[in-house]
């Protein structure tokens, strides 16, 4: 973090939006990993998404059928890997932040059949109620050129019993699948913005945030130990995913990577400037704050994009923009564009909508996907600005 963050946050925003985020993380718990995402449900998902897809570096093309309903054609009904592309969907994605349906604790009702879907239509990662094996599986059966980033996603007060389980989880992935299509791990999502929360700090290089910090490293270390006894580490990176304003600096120096998540519409930004500011708030806070550490953690956005409806009236606006599909579509094409262009790793939250969450959180929490729930792509055109 830079030395006076006060008044970097007045310059991006006229407001600090770290308290904004803290707000937002006591009612939305749509927040993955990855990457998705990384997106981690807090207290149900326990082994967060962050997200693999990408549809740029990492992956080969984009890759859909969005008809009227959401069925994939395949010229061959028995092979899943000879589905049928989209023309509208262009590899203008690094990648895409994914939960697979039905993939929430302790109710977990995912299937195989609609992963395969799902990964022929765009790449997707998922990992808790086996997801991780679920859409390994459906890379293999689809053949599909993606890595994915591994999630866990830790709790601070259950003595690591979530941690364990999932890291055990992810240990029997890698063995039955091997780590060919698995770039990284994720260890912990939001895990410093929900510790500081709990004890009622907003620092998160404070004695409070170093506590946290602490733990949150023994997982770390712990899941490092793990892949150097696999003989992994060499071609598998440990990092972990935070909301923005909120990156121990002690944690930070213990991985090879952080996933950011940067959200415009919860910082009340408008439309017109929430590309810029999205960019303008990720390197001031954490681009260049990694770039200045002696090992130089790479930084990625694990989640950003613009929300499209609201289940009510309420939160049908942040402030100076609504939630519409013609706001996505500003936002798609101002900073998908603008990130590939500067070379920003980024993860866009997110695939579909979400019913679930609507459900459960109301607002704008289940109308985040570029593509509806039954997975028709929404009134929206993918920019067509590939990356490089």
């Amino acid at each position: 973090m830079p030395p006076n963050q006060d008044q970097g946050f007045q310059e991006l925003g006229g407001q600090d939006n770290r308290w904004l985020e803290k707000q937002q993380a006591s009612n939305k718990k749509s927040k993955w990993m990855a990457i998705g995402g990384i997106v981690a449900l807090v207290g149900l998902i326990t082994v967060g998404i962050v997200v693999g897809v990408t549809l740029s570096k990492h992956s080969s093309s984009a890759l859909a059928d969005s008809n009227s309903t959401s069925t994939v054609t395949q010229t061959n009904p028995n092979d899943p890997s000879t589905f049928k592309p989209d023309s509208r969907l262009i590899k203008s994605f690094y990648g895409l932040a994914y939960t697979p349906e039905g993939s929430q604790l302790p109710n977990c009702g995912n299937k195989i059949e609609d992963v395969i879907t799902d990964i022929q239509r765009i790449r997707l990662y998922g990992a808790d109620c086996n997801q991780s094996a679920l859409v390994l599986d459906a890379i293999q059966q689809t053949k599909v050129n993606m890595t994915i980033y591994l999630g866990n996603y830790v709790v601070a007060n259950d003595n690591g019993a979530a941690y364990t389980r999932q890291r055990d989880e992810i240990q029997s992935v890698i063995q039955t699948f091997g780590p060919d299509h698995i770039t990284g791990i994720t260890v912990g999502n939001e895990f410093m913005l929900n510790y500081l929360t709990a004890n009622g700090a907003t620092d998160p290089n404070s004695a409070i945030g170093n506590q946290g910090a602490a733990l949150l490293k023994a997982n770390i270390d712990d899941t490092r130990t793990m892949i150097t006894n696999m003989n992994l580490n060499k071609h598998l990176t440990i990092g972990t995913a935070d909301a923005g304003a909120f990156f121990n600096t002690l944690v930070l120096q213990d991985v090879e990577f952080g996933m950011s998540n940067v959200h415009p519409w919860f910082a009340n930004v408008s439309i017109a400037n929430a590309a810029d500011w999205t960019a303008n708030f990720f390197k001031t806070f954490n681009s260049e704050p990694a770039a200045a550490l002696s090992n130089t953690p790479e930084m990625f956005i694990a989640e950003t994009g613009w929300p499209t409806k609201s289940s009510d009236v309420s939160n049908e606006t942040n402030g100076p923009s609504n939630a519409s599909d013609a706001n996505l579509q500003v936002f798609l094409d101002t900073f998908v564009c603008q990130a590939n262009t500067n070379g920003t790793g980024y993860f866009f939250f997110e695939y579909f909508d979400e019913p679930w969450k609507d459900v459960q959180f109301g607002g704008v929490e289940g109308y985040w996907g570029l593509f509806n729930s039954d997975r028709t792509l929404k009134d929206v055109k993918i920019p067509n600005c590939p990356v490089a």
